[in-house]
């Protein structure tokens, strides 16, 4: 039998009730598009004929929910940090008119975003003063535009780092018209590097955190404590998102320990291992932050309504997605990964339970791993979960797929099963 008989015919789809709503928003030649380039994947056997509907009305969504089972918490492909219940009722809030700048009690105008700043400031005492950009790479545009313009920056040679699709430290900074002195070298850099090279030209010191590599074996960078004893700002730029420490990520820095030891403007990431939205995090002595939030660029890199709903429920949740997988038990992932397994041979898949190791990703804690538990099914499987709505994303290891767990929040499971179980 030829088996291009069972896909699905343009005209049958067309008319397929599910697919009315995409008609309507994307127009009919759109959807009869995706159709038949869905329906070109089944010929060619990538998509089964049964997933040509749901493969079509994938493509005409804009941004398609995906389920992560990489074993990468943070994947920057797949939008980082997935927000907590509590943030996304808060951004369905915030979408319709909001109070962002006016002040109610006295019907006059606030102070942008006041009470997520101080939720902000509340969760972190040790700042002075905090202010928020719409990413860290903005972040330190500010600083070293406001700080630093026409004048130069200190930073270790071993710390110019590329932060990802190309984009380069170094290249970002002397865009803001700083100019960048490297002192050190790759692998070993002294106070004493830092406090010869200081002078009346000094903006700052920048102390950068490798967040996305190791140098090892013959080593040397100074501390925090001791580069803020050079007369000169010091800012520090942790990266990662953590506000307090994490005793499973150890050599992780956190903005609370580096303001403690003497950094006198920390800035972060909100979309990484804090939980919470894409931003920039300015954390710090008062006067810098002021300075930086009364710059004309502050306007520029300012974030919006949502963003600042999502951070404040962020900073309230008692817990977030990205510090439940952070911090899931082994065992009961492994065992999660037994009962589906058992499920998917019931339904005549073949998958097993198998322990990996996953990681936090997204630039951060690198080379540190943590104990998962994964699905192993055909490798085959692979396109056709990307496929499907949702989208299920693992990666092919040792000659298996590996649905990663570690990352699945316990309530996907059951859509997870229903999509291998589809591709199977």
């Amino acid at each position: 039998m030829d088996s291009r008989r069972s896909i699905p015919r343009t005209d049958d789809l067309l008319a397929d009730p599910d697919l009315a709503p995409a008609v309507a928003r994307a127009g009919r030649d759109r959807v009869k598009t995706a159709i038949q380039q869905a329906q070109q994947r089944a010929r060619t056997g990538e998509l089964a004929p049964d997933a040509v509907k749901r493969a079509a009305l994938a493509a005409l969504t804009p941004l398609r929910r995906v389920i992560n089972a990489t074993g990468v918490l943070l994947h920057t492909n797949l939008g980082r940090a997935p927000l907590s219940p509590l943030a996304v009722r808060a951004i369905a809030d915030a979408a319709g008119v909001t109070d962002i700048e006016l002040d109610l009690e006295t019907g006059r105008r606030g102070r942008r975003g006041r009470s997520a700043l101080a939720a902000l400031a509340a969760a972190v005492p040790a700042a002075e003063a905090v202010h928020v950009v719409n990413n860290n790479a903005a972040a330190l545009v500010l600083a070293a535009t406001a700080l630093a313009g026409g004048k130069e920056i200190l930073v270790s040679r071993g710390e110019l780092v590329e932060i990802g699709d190309g984009f380069r430290l170094p290249d970002l900074l002397v865009s803001t018209g700083a100019r960048l002195r490297e002192v050190g070298t790759t692998n070993r850099t002294t106070l004493r590097d830092y406090a010869e090279a200081v002078g009346p030209e000094t903006g700052f010191v920048l102390k950068v955190h490798p967040s996305n590599y190791r140098i090892e074996g013959f080593t040397a960078t100074p501390e925090v404590a001791e580069l803020s004893t050079l007369g000169v700002p010091l800012v520090a730029d942790a990266g990662s998102g953590l506000l307090r420490p994490d005793p499973l990520l150890p050599a992780e820095p956190d903005a609370a320990t580096w303001l403690n030891a003497g950094a006198h403007l920390v800035t972060a990431s909100g979309d990484k291992l804090l939980g919470g939205p894409q931003c920039g995090l300015l954390l710090g002595r008062a006067d810098l932050v002021e300075r930086l939030r009364r710059h004309p660029l502050a306007r520029a890199l300012r974030v919006d309504k949502l963003t600042l709903a999502a951070l404040e429920a962020t900073l309230a949740a008692p817990a977030t997605p990205v510090a439940a997988a952070l911090h899931a038990d082994p065992e009961a992932l492994y065992v999660r990964a037994q009962a589906l397994a058992e499920r998917l041979a019931d339904a005549g898949v073949d998958a097993a339970a198998v322990r990996t190791e996953a990681r936090v990703g997204g630039g951060g804690a690198p080379g540190v791993t943590l104990p998962s538990a994964a699905l192993a099914v055909a490798p085959v499987l692979a396109a056709r979960l990307r496929s499907g709505d949702p989208a299920v994303l693992g990666r092919v290891e040792r000659g298996h797929l590996l649905l990663d767990l570690r990352a699945v929040p316990e309530e996907l499971d059951k859509e997870l099963l229903s999509a291998v179980t589809a591709c199977g």
